[in-house]
């Protein structure tokens, strides 16, 4: 056999579960599972967070882009929460949405059950909501109440819209980085 032939050996009937996207959640599984080895779940998680806050800026871009440059209201924040995730392949849904905060639940999450065992992923869902909230409300704080990657049935995500003295361990604050209706500056 020439190098540059393959023997078939039935390759193409194999029923093997690999396609872009299960290969690109195990690398950023095996990723984020080597971080937390080296640096510790802590700094691990401030890595992920970084690139998490990067994506908000981008999604709300994206948004803003559709929809206009004007800051959304909670409503709209929300919404759009639910909606990316849906694109992704999240399961989220509104839970409530007040004046002070928006409450989410997840069922299914973007990582699937590569999720489970790498609690440094759910960065990424606290800095995208939180830099979107913060960059069109002002501020947000989100609160990681239950999550998949610790074994909950669900994640249970609370942002909440106005400051309050000290945070819980699982929460995390953000502020405004662009300015109301200027997209020039990212």
């Amino acid at each position: 056999m020439a190098p540059h032939e393959i023997r078939s050996d039935g390759l193409d009937t194999v029923d093997l579960r690999l396609d872009r996207d299960r290969f690109l959640r195990k690398l950023v599984r095996e990723l984020s599972g080597t971080i937390e080895r080296l640096v510790g779940l802590e700094e691990a998680s401030g890595y992920v967070a970084t690139v998490g806050g990067i994506m908000g800026e981008w999604l709300d871009e994206a948004y803003h882009a559709e929809l206009g440059e004007d800051d959304f209201d909670p409503e709209t924040v929300a919404r759009i929460f639910v909606d990316l995730k849906r694109r992704i392949d999240g399961g989220f849904y509104i839970v409530a949405i007040k004046p002070d905060r928006i409450v989410l639940r997840n069922t299914r999450c973007p990582f699937a059950e590569d999720v489970v065992g790498r609690p440094s992923l759910c960065m990424m869902t606290s800095n995208v909501f939180g830099r979107i909230a913060a960059d069109n409300l002002g501020y947000a704080r989100v609160r990681l109440k239950a999550v998949i990657a610790n074994g909950d049935p669900e994640c249970h995500v609370v942002v909440y819209l106005t400051p309050q003295e000290g945070l819980e361990a699982d929460e995390r604050e953000y502020y405004r980085l662009r300015s109301g209706g200027d997209l020039a500056g990212l």
